[in-house]
């Protein structure tokens, strides 16, 4: 692993570091970057503007790791709210929500979250995403908390079997999750992963990551799934391409991910050339962890993160 990231992912579970960032003068110029805001309205405002140019958003309220039961209802709530206003404003057809498990439950002495309350919880945000028009994607945290995951997904997927995966492909292994996965009406996303894993779990060179990424979406193009492609290397995109036409697939079947603030150019050319272009919103106060992997999958972005800092507002 790039040591600059491995610093960075550090910093991402470092209070003191969190407290030094949050009071800098320029954080938040950067965090507008790839932070919507902190409100609903702020991501509701998000998706409009990507709807005006054919682009789709699947809305992340940000929050992981709860040991607070009260915090954890707060986050259900905050979903069913965003959810609600997505509905009475005719956006529901353009956005779902991305849900992180470990932020609908606390964590426990034998896992990394409680998975019956995280089941409840996100059945809640299912049945209200169904209610309104729309669905949820089930985010990937960590390693320890894979198979948990694909537990609360697989009993989700009785009930609501729309509810989409989320696939890393630098862990060793993804190849079989995604063969696994690759079934009739499965919605998978593929990405290369963010967070500091061992080496005896996941790949430790990019090559390796970006081998291991082709040849899982090989097994979900040949599938009778719907994969969501989530990258931004222009590499993997131009090969991407290749690979939808080498199995036939057809505009719409599958889609492109991106995120917030990341090459939104490239976004609507994509979206320009008739492809399903999703961008992952994300919002909400708790907005520190998830820029710090930000930063850390293109390290080449924390010179303009310390540039930033030392700025004066």
């Amino acid at each position: 692993m790039n040591p600059l990231r491995s610093l960075i992912l550090a910093a991402a579970g470092n209070e003191a570091i969190r407290r030094l960032v949050a009071t800098a003068p320029g954080t938040r110029g950067v965090v507008q970057r790839f932070v919507a805001g902190e409100t609903t309205a702020d991501a509701l405002a998000a998706v409009r503007a990507l709807a005006a140019d054919g682009r789709y958003a699947t809305l992340d309220y940000l929050g992981e790791d709860t040991s607070d039961r009260a915090l954890t209802e707060e986050i259900v709530r905050s979903y069913l709210r965003l959810l609600d206003e997505l509905h009475a404003e005719g956006l529901a057809g353009r956005a779902e929500v991305s849900v992180k498990l470990s932020a609908l439950s606390v964590r426990t002495g034998t896992g990394p979250f409680d998975e019956r309350l995280a089941l409840d919880n996100a059945s809640r945000v299912c049945a209200a995403a169904e209610q309104r028009g729309t669905t949820v994607t089930v985010d990937m945290e960590d390693h320890t908390a894979t198979d948990a995951t694909l537990r609360v997904l697989a009993e989700l997927r009785r009930t609501w079997p729309r509810t989409g995966a989320v696939l890393q492909s630098y862990l060793r292994r993804t190849e079989a999750d995604a063969a696994a996965l690759a079934g009739p009406g499965s919605r998978v996303r593929l990405c290369k992963g963010a967070y500091a894993e061992p080496a005896d779990v996941a790949f430790d060179s990019a090559h390796e990551v970006d081998l291991s990424y082709v040849r899982c979406a090989n097994l979900l193009l040949e599938g009778e799934g719907y994969p969501m492609f989530a990258t931004h290397d222009p590499r993997l995109i131009a090969v991407l391409a290749e690979r939808v036409r080498w199995y036939g697939r057809k505009q719409g079947s599958y889609e492109y991910q991106m995120l917030y603030g990341v090459r939104p150019d490239e976004q609507r050319r994509l979206a320009a050339e008739g492809e399903t272009v999703r961008v992952y919103v994300p919002f909400g106060e708790q907005w520190y962890g998830y820029l710090m992997r930000r930063l850390a999958e293109r390290p080449a972005n924390t010179a303009f993160f310390l540039r930033a800092l030392a700025s004066r507002s």
